[in-house]
C-alpha cells in the first residue's frame, strides 16, 4: 500500500472514530409534544399544572406557546373549548392525571355537544400499574372513561407515535363537524429519549385537516325549489353558521334572497341585528307562520322544540331544509324534506348561485306582516328597558348593556345564568359575528370566567361579562387569574341575593332557602382583593358608566349590580323543564 494510501485509511479511521465519540443530540417527549403543537400551529395552551406534566408546561410556556395556568381544569377546558370556536383551530386543555382529567371532562364533553374543537390532553398513570390495578398515584382508566364523551381518543406510548397521535387528534377535533378529542399521555411517555433527527422526522404537519365538503348538485335543486314555492319563508341562523365563518356568503344569501331570518343566541351578530331582514324581535311569530324553513348550521334541538308543538303552528304546516356537515343529524326530530350535507360555506354558495333571475322573490305581505309585529315588540320593549330604577331590575340593568354594546360593537359579550342569560338574549343586540358566546347548546352554568379569559387572549378584544350570581359562582375563583394575566374583561354580576330570586325560605326555619345566597353579598370585592377594580352600583346609570369606565381603561373590573332580590322566575325562560311536585303532604 503506498504512503497516500495509508495516509488517507488514517485520516478516514480517525474521522470514523471521532463521530462515533461525538455526543448525539438527543430529544425527549417533553420536547417532541412541544414540538408537534408548534408545528400545527399552536399558540396557546390553557390548563392547570401539577404531576406529571408540571415540567410541559413550563418547556411548552420556554419554547414560546402561551401558557394560561388556571385555578380549576373545567375552567381551562371551557376556554379551550370557546379558543377552537373562534379560531376554528383546536384549543388545547392540558390537565394532570385522574381529578384533573375528570375537571377537564366536563368542559370536554361540552365542546363536543357544542361542537367546538378542542383537545384535552392530560398526563396518566402508567398502564402496566392501571391494567393490574395495583394502585398507581391516581390510577385511572383514562382513556376508556373519554370514549363515550368526546369524538375521538387516543394514547400514545412511545415517544417516536407522539407526531402522530398530535396530528390524528388535530384532525379528528376540526374534521367534519368538530368535536373534543382526548390524547392520553401517560407519565413515562415523557421522559422516553431517542435521537433528535429521528424525532423530527417523526412529526406530522396535518395538510387540509377540514376540507371543504360540496353538496350534491341535485340536493342544491331540490332545495331551490322548494324555496321558490315559500310564501312565507324563514332561515334561522345557528351557532354552527358563526363556526363556519362564512360569513360573507351567508349575509349575501339573505340579502339577495329577502328572506326574513331569526339568529340562535350565539349566531347574533352574523348580520346585525338591527338588519332590516331580522326578524329576532318577532320570533314567536315566524316560528309560528312560515311555511319553508331553511335550518343554517342550526339543529331541531331543545333550543328550537325540536321542530314541533305549539311553537311550530300546527303539525305539517312547514316544510325544512337543513344545511349540515353531519348527515345523520337530518331527521333527526322532524322529517327533513330537502337535506343539503356539506360545510357551510360551500353549501351556501350553491344557494346563492340559484338566487338568479326565476327567483320569485319573497310576497310582501310575509315581510310586512313581521315587520309589523317587530316594531309593537320592539315599542313594548323600550318601555321596560329605559327606567332609571333603583333596586334594578333584569330589564332596567339590561338596557343599560345593550346601549354599551351599542356603542363598542367590536367587544365581546360572554353570558350565563337563567334570568340574567335569557333576557339578555333578546334585549342585547349584537352586530358583529362571534361576538356573543354563551352557554350553548347544554345551557350548562360555569362556562364564563373560561370564555371570557380565552375570548380576551384569542382575540385581545374587551370583554364584557354578564353574569347571573349563580353562574359566576361556578367559575368565580378565576377572577385571579384574570388579575394576574391582566386581562381587559369586564364582569357584571347581576346579583338578586340567590338562584332565580333571593326570597325563599326553609319552612322549618333551620337554615335558609335552598335557592337562596348570602344577602347583600359584594362580589366586588373579590376583584379587589386580586388587585383588580370593584364596583358596586344600584342604579342603570350607574352600571353605564361603570362599565364604561372599564371598557375605556381594559383594567381587569369586577361590578356588583344589585338587582331586586324578587325579580326573576323560576328557571328562566325554560321553566317547563323544571318539573314542579303536584302532592301536597299532609301533616
Amino acid at each position: 500500500m503506498s504512503a497516500v494510501a495509508q495516509l488517507i485509511n488514517s485520516t478516514t479511521a480517525d474521522v470514523s472514530m471521532a463521530e462515533a465519540d461525538a455526543p448525539q443530540e438527543l430529544t425527549d417527549g417533553f420536547h417532541l409534544v412541544i414540538d408537534a403543537l408548534k408545528l400545527n400551529g399552536i399558540e396557546t395552551i390553557y390548563g392547570v399544572p401539577g404531576i406529571p406534566i408540571t415540567d410541559l408546561g413550563r418547556m411548552a410556556q420556554a419554547e414560546g406557546i402561551r401558557v394560561v395556568s388556571f385555578r380549576h381544569e373545567q375552567n381551562a377546558g371551557n376556554a379551550a373549548a370557546i379558543a377552537g370556536f373562534l379560531t376554528k383551530k383546536p384549543g388545547v386543555c392540558l390537565t394532570v392525571s385522574a381529578p384533573g382529567f375528570l375537571n377537564g371532562l366536563t368542559a370536554l364533553a361540552n365542546a363536543t355537544t357544542n361542537c367546538f374543537p378542542m383537545i384535552l390532553i392530560s398526563g396518566s398513570s402508567e398502564r402496566e400499574i392501571v391494567d393490574l390495578q395495583q394502585g398507581d398515584y391516581e390510577e385511572m382508566d383514562q382513556l376508556a372513561i373519554a370514549k363515550p364523551l368526546c369524538k375521538a381518543a387516543f394514547r400514545v406510548l412511545h415517544a417516536e407515535d407522539i407526531g402522530i397521535g398530535v396530528a390524528r387528534a388535530i384532525r379528528a377535533a376540526v374534521s367534519g363537524r368538530p368535536g373534543g378529542v382526548y390524547l392520553d399521555l401517560p407519565a413515562k411517555l415523557f421522559s422516553q429519549v431517542l435521537d433528535a433527527a429521528k424525532g423530527e422526522r417523526s412529526l406530522v404537519k396535518v395538510i387540509d385537516p377540514a376540507p371543504a365538503q360540496l353538496p350534491a348538485p341535485s340536493a342544491v335543486k331540490r332545495a331551490m325549489d322548494l324555496l321558490k314555492s315559500a310564501k312565507r319563508p324563514l332561515i334561522v341562523l345557528g351557532k354552527g353558521a358563526a363556526y363556519a365563518q362564512a360569513d360573507d356568503e351567508i349575509r349575501q344569501f339573505v340579502e339577495k334572497s329577502g328572506i326574513p331570518y331569526i339568529p340562535m343566541s350565539m349566531a347574533k351578530g352574523l348580520l346585525p341585528d338591527n338588519h332590516p331582514l331580522s326578524a329576532g324581535a318577532a320570533r314567536s311569530t315566524v316560528l309560528k307562520d312560515s311555511d319553508v324553513v331553511v335550518l343554517v348550521g342550526a339543529r331541531l334541538n331543545w333550543l328550537l322544540s325540536h321542530g314541533k308543538g305549539k311553537q311550530w303552528g300546527e303539525p305539517g304546516s312547514k316544510k325544512f331544509i337543513q344545511i349540515d356537515i353531519e348527515p345523520k343529524e337530518m331527521d333527526s326530530n322532524v322529517e327533513i324534506a330537502a337535506p343539503l350535507v356539506g360545510d357551510i360555506g360551500s353549501v351556501v354558495s350553491a344557494l346563492l348561485a340559484g338566487i338568479d333571475s326565476s327567483w320569485p322573490g319573497v310576497p310582501a305581505e310575509w315581510t310586512e306582516t313581521i315587520k309589523a309585529k317587530k316594531d309593537a315588540n320592539i315599542s313594548k320593549m323600550a318601555a321596560k328597558l329605559g327606567k332609571n330604577s333603583s333596586p334594578m331590575c333584569f330589564h332596567t340593568a339590561l338596557g343599560a348593556l345593550k346601549q354599551v354594546i351599542k356603542e363598542r360593537p367590536d367587544a365581546i359579550l360572554v353570558n350565563e345564568g337563567a334570568n340574567t342569560l335569557d333576557l339578555a338574549r333578546g334585549i342585547i343586540d349584537m352586530y358583529q359575528p362571534r361576538k356573543r358566546l354563551d352557554v350553548g347548546t347544554w345551557g350548562v352554568m360555569g362556562i364564563g370566567m373560561g370564555f371570557a379569559i380565552a375570548a380576551a387572549i384569542e382575540t385581545g378584544k374587551p370583554v364584557l361579562a354578564v353574569e347571573g350570581d349563580s353562574a359566576f359562582g361556578f367559575s368565580g375563583m378565576e377572577v385571579e387569574t384574570i388579575c394576574r394575566y391582566n386581562l381587559p374583561v369586564c364582569i357584571v354580576i347581576f346579583n338578586n341575593n340567590g338562584i332565580y330570586r333571593g326570597t325563599d325560605m326553609d319552612p322549618t326555619g333551620r337554615d335558609p332557602g335552598t335557592t337562596v345566597f348570602v344577602k347583600d353579598s359584594r362580589y366586588d370585592k373579590m376583584m379587589e382583593a386580586f388587585g383588580g377594580v370593584g364596583v358596586h352600583v344600584t342604579t342603570p346609570d350607574e352600571l353605564k358608566r361603570a362599565v364604561d369606565e372599564a371598557m375605556d381603561s381594559g383594567r381587569p373590573t369586577l361590578i356588583n349590580a344589585v338587582i331586586d332580590p324578587a325579580a326573576g322566575s323560576e328557571s328562566g325562560n325554560i321553566g317547563s323543564l323544571n318539573p314542579q311536585s303536584v302532592v301536597v303532604r299532609k301533616k
